[in-house]
């Protein structure tokens, strides 16, 4: 609709673990009723309602969650691009031209805004030079989850679990996967599948994701498939306790928890060797991620992580 032509809207969001476009496994049911029925359900059915056939479990993908989502309202001759923020915690966004014909906008873009949680921010308007002859464009709006304005303040975490024993399988700046911004200060435990994790610290439970299956070392393939929770922190800081079971988030997004409180159980799922726990708290430095040193206690006092290797 730019002018007398129509217009395409491009949203391209930023996940945190990996590519745009991965697509998570969710679970159908499907069985066959008293009367011989084929029925579907997104539950499991009672005993008595089988009639003596099996439980068929059915696999399809629906898209990960989104960030934001890009809007855009036509004004007289213009269109205002607008920022809807889906998340329960503050996003970052840069709207940009994938493609631009006769067209300009205010402020020029590349843009960048911050919008609140559960909020819409606009971000720019976008008119035609010519009415006339009118114009196109293609745009591309990109998220980035927390405030660039957040100092994360000095905290004692608590150790992740209740399991007694404690082994890390790769410290902060470990070469396997620890060596970029996001994961510099990163920690992998090794855990058993389904040991129960619980927050480090109290805060708002910003992200989940929990319908991942699968591991596996092809970075493409699983790199943005491991089941996560991202808790914001008081101070604009943010939690990611990754690599969970499938189906194992405990907790809901929007949701307040306290300091160790149950959230969920570790797993297996993405780019993973064996079953492990991968924390990290990381702090929004304009449209990137970095992770940030942070101190944590156990049983016995204050843990002692390996240096890289």
């Amino acid at each position: 609709m730019t002018g007398r032509r129509a217009l395409a809207a491009l949203c391209g969001l930023a996940l945190l673990l990996g590519t745009v476009g991965d697509l998570a496994a969710a679970r159908l049911y499907r069985w066959k009723d008293k009367q011989g029925y084929t029925q579907y359900g997104d539950q499991p059915p009672p005993s008595d309602q089988l009639a003596g056939s099996s439980l068929d479990v059915v696999r399809f993908r629906n898209p990960p969650s989104a960030l934001v989502r890009l809007r855009l309202e036509k004004q007289g001759l213009r269109y205002e691009a607008w920022a809807d923020n889906l998340m329960h915690g503050p996003v970052e966004v840069q709207l940009g031209f994938r493609r631009q014909r006769d067209v300009r906008s205010a402020p020029v873009l590349p843009a960048r805004a911050i919008v609140p949680a559960r909020s819409s921010v606009l971000v720019a308007s976008i008119s035609v030079t010519d009415p006339l002859r009118g114009g196109d464009f293609e745009l591309t709006l990109d998220g980035m989850p927390g405030d660039p304005g957040s100092r994360p303040q000095d905290y004692d975490y608590r150790l992740p679990f209740d399991y007694g024993r404690v082994r890390v399988d790769q410290g902060p700046g470990g070469r396997f996967s620890h060596s970029d911004a996001q994961n510099l200060h990163a920690v992998d435990f090794a855990v058993p599948e389904g040991t129960r994790i619980v927050a480090a610290r109290e805060g708002l439970v910003m992200q989940v994701e929990s319908d991942f299956d699968k591991a596996g070392l092809n970075r493409e393939k699983y790199g943005g498939r491991a089941n996560f929770i991202r808790i914001l922190h008081s101070d604009g800081s943010m939690a990611l306790y990754a690599h969970l079971k499938a189906e194992g988030a405990q907790v809901r997004v929007g949701q307040y928890v306290r300091k160790g409180q149950y959230i969920g159980l570790s797993g297996n799922t993405g780019f993973s060797t064996a079953p492990h726990l991968h924390f990290v708290v990381q702090a929004n430095r304009g449209m990137r991620l970095e992770s940030v040193p942070f101190r944590m206690f156990g049983p016995l006092g204050q843990l002692q992580f390996p240096s890289a290797r």
